[in-house]
C-alpha cells in the first residue's frame, strides 16, 4: 500500500508568502529592470495585465461555465496583476505590508465600499 500525502502534509504544501516576503521576492528578482523601465512604463504593463484579468473574468462568468483551463488562466492573471502591482510599489518606494495597515488597524477604515 503506497502512502498518498494528504493536503495538510507540510512536505507537499506549496510555500506560502507574506505580503512582505512576496514584495522582497519581486524586488530581488526584478528591481534592476523594473527601475530602468520606470513608473510610467511599468504602469502600462500593469494596465495590460489588468485588461487580461478583465478578459479572464468575463470568460469565467457564472453563466458561461468556465473550463478548467479558463479557471487556471484566471488564477494566473490574478497573480500577474498582483506581481505588477508589487513591482510598481517597489519602484515607487511603497512598503505594501505597511500600507495595508489601513485595512487592519481598527478605526482607519470604516463602513462598506460602494
Amino acid at each position: 500500500m503506497s502512502h498518498k500525502p494528504q493536503p495538510s502534509d507540510p512536505s507537499t504544501a506549496p510555500e506560502t508568502l507574506s505580503i512582505a516576503q512576496f514584495q522582497k521576492l519581486i524586488r530581488d528578482r526584478y528591481l534592476l529592470t523594473d527601475a530602468a523601465r520606470g513608473v510610467p512604463g511599468t504602469f502600462m504593463w500593469f494596465m495590460e495585465e489588468v485588461g487580461e484579468l478583465a478578459t479572464a473574468l468575463q470568460e469565467n462568468a457564472p453563466e458561461r461555465i468556465p473550463t478548467a483551463a479558463q479557471k487556471a488562466n484566471l488564477a494566473e492573471e490574478f497573480a500577474d496583476v498582483l506581481a505588477w502591482l508589487t513591482t510598481l510599489a517597489n519602484i515607487a518606494g511603497v512598503d505594501l505590508e505597511s500600507a495595508l495597515v489601513k485595512y487592519t488597524d481598527k478605526g482607519k477604515i470604516e463602513g462598506v465600499k460602494h
